[in-house]
């Protein structure tokens, strides 16, 4: 299988696991060039992970050979950085949120629709082997017939004043909703199918925050609290079941939670944060079980996304963390705040088919046999 050259727009943070990752592991991608507002980050990126060019946006987005984008720019950016990698003939690939807005979000698709692109996006965590054995406990029918499930992200903020970026994280995109419910409505409907309907409910413990650490650069200032940091949610499936949803970051620690409900048994689930962790099921008479895993992918694997988009670009198949996936976990958060401004049930309308699973038995560093 030809390998399918993509470039990175942003090298902050998040970008280094991305690099290795797409540097190191998927063999079906190669990384040709990085670009960032800052330029020494691109270069410090690039030297650290062999990468050939350091180029300006622009640069990039001329380059012929390159296919896809990675959009790893601030959530505020997204759209408009989106809409310059369609606008120059690319696929993109964007970090989570997919949009701040439905507007914005059906604004890309549209653009990606019209051009023949495809739109992928974070989270890709529901392609690990932690979620991907869920997914074939549950089809292979081992807690029965699944009605409901609960999911919680329970973690403190930034609230000792440390995090440099501190600002961001009181405000929309970086807030429980947007930056970390993703995880856990994404695997929801990995798990059980697109959502219809959602009743939600928002908290507010503080509308500013004062930094009194004094080993914060930020000590003595007085930060607003711009984003709801306590949200509660019920959501109904299409197939009949439930889910309850809380994610909040007004405590301390992370405390993270995911249970799905059958007649014949409940299946725990670690952490749809992550690729990996223990998955377990109690079966109607009582006993535990830890099971093994159906599937590889176990280790922080960001970029497998990418990577499954770049093998259904070359075979001609389907990706899996698509935009129309992220569009559907993105209604279901705005529906949430609708919810909890109207008192009333919001309708979800944005159309979403439940990704299918990975194959069994793939070699490693491959999507498809």
């Amino acid at each position: 299988m030809r390998k399918v050259k993509v470039g990175f727009i942003g090298c902050g943070h998040i970008s280094e696991v991305y690099l290795r990752n797409c540097t190191e592991v998927f063999d079906i991608l190669e990384v040709v060039a990085v670009a960032d507002m800052f330029p020494e980050m691109a270069k410090k990126r690039a030297q650290q992970f062999g990468i050939p060019n350091v180029f300006t946006v622009d640069e990039l987005l001329a380059d012929q050979e390159i296919e896809i984008v990675i959009n790893l720019t601030s959530p505020k950016a997204h759209t408009e950085v989106n809409m310059k990698i369609l606008k120059a003939g690319k696929h993109v690939y964007t970090e989570k949120p997919f949009a701040l807005s439905l507007e914005d979000a059906d604004q890309v698709l549209s653009l990606a629709k019209e051009k023949g692109l495809r739109i992928g996006s974070a989270p890709d965590t529901f392609l690990g082997g932690q979620l991907q054995t869920c997914r074939k406990i549950i089809d292979d029918g081992w807690i029965g017939t699944v009605y409901a499930a609960n999911g919680s992200i329970l973690m403190g903020h930034a609230w000792n004043g440390m995090h440099p970026n501190i600002h961001s994280f009181m405000e929309f995109g970086w807030d429980p909703l947007y930056d970390m419910a993703p995880y856990w409505l994404t695997a929801m409907v990995h798990l059980l199918g697109p959502a219809r309907r959602v009743s939600g409910s928002v908290g507010q413990v503080r509308k500013e925050f004062h930094i009194g650490n004094m080993k914060s650069p930020h000590y003595g200032q007085t930060i607003p609290v711009t984003a709801p940091m306590n949200v509660t949610a019920i959501i109904d499936f299409d197939g009949g079941s439930t889910a309850h949803l809380l994610a909040a970051k007004e405590s301390f620690g992370y405390s993270p939670r995911m249970e799905v409900y059958g007649t014949e048994g409940i299946l725990y689930i670690e952490d749809p944060n992550f690729f990996g962790g223990t998955v377990r099921i109690r079966q109607s008479n009582g006993k535990e079980q830890e099971f093994p895993y159906s599937h590889g992918y176990l280790e922080d694997s960001r970029g497998l996304g990418i990577a499954d988009m770049a093998t259904a670009i070359v075979t001609g198949r389907p990706h899996r963390a698509s935009g129309e996936l992220a569009r559907h976990v993105l209604d279901i958060s705005h529906a949430i705040l609708k919810s909890a401004n109207t008192d009333r049930h919001i309708l979800i309308t944005a159309p979403c088919k439940q990704p299918s699973p990975l194959p069994l038995g793939l070699k490693f560093n491959q999507l498809d046999h």
